[in-house]
């Protein structure tokens, strides 16, 4: 797995925004992670998101898992064909809205779920494994204000970035 640079050998033109660089970073090896966890089960990076809001909320617009997960609706219609291809999920036309498709989670993807909370686990630790309580707590804090401070810059109109939209 390549490793990050330390934060001392920024390239130069990173140098004025090394938080933004270490997000970059961070992400990038989370992202490969749960990638390499993530093929234990048979999915793709985002794919678990996907079914996580399924779990949770059962069947739904399509268009409106898309607005949950953060992705664009080209990438939401891969996504799901590939997930019912391997018959993780169902679609099926709305019958109070002929345009609408729904996605429902199938019987054989309710064993899935319990894998991918347990690989959930796993990269939780890796990522968070010896911290504290505080640190924990304070991790948390800081990366939702990041998120919030990010927000506040991003237009309705703009789609999601290809780092958070799901691309499997």
């Amino acid at each position: 797995m390549p490793q990050a640079p330390a934060t001392g050998e920024l390239p130069e033109a990173a140098r004025r925004g090394p938080i933004s660089h270490a997000i970059f970073r961070v992400a990038r090896l989370h992202r490969m992670l749960a990638g390499q966890l993530l093929r234990e089960v048979g999915l793709h990076p985002a794919q678990e998101l996907v079914m996580m809001q399924l779990w949770d909320r059962g069947r739904m617009r399509q268009t409106d898992l898309a607005r949950h997960v953060g992705a664009d609706a080209a990438t939401m219609t891969r996504t799901i064909q590939r997930l019912e291809k391997a018959g993780f999920v169902r679609r099926v036309r709305s019958t109070s809205d002929k345009r609408s498709v729904l996605v429902e989670p199938t019987a054989a993807s309710q064993a899935l779920r319990r894998q991918v909370e347990d690989l959930w686990a796993r990269l939780e630790d890796y990522v968070a494994g010896g911290l504290t309580g505080a640190e924990l707590s304070e991790t948390l804090a800081v990366l939702e204000r990041l998120e919030a401070n990010l927000a506040t810059h991003i237009s309705d109109a703009e789609p999601p970035s290809p780092a958070s939209a799901p691309d499997a």
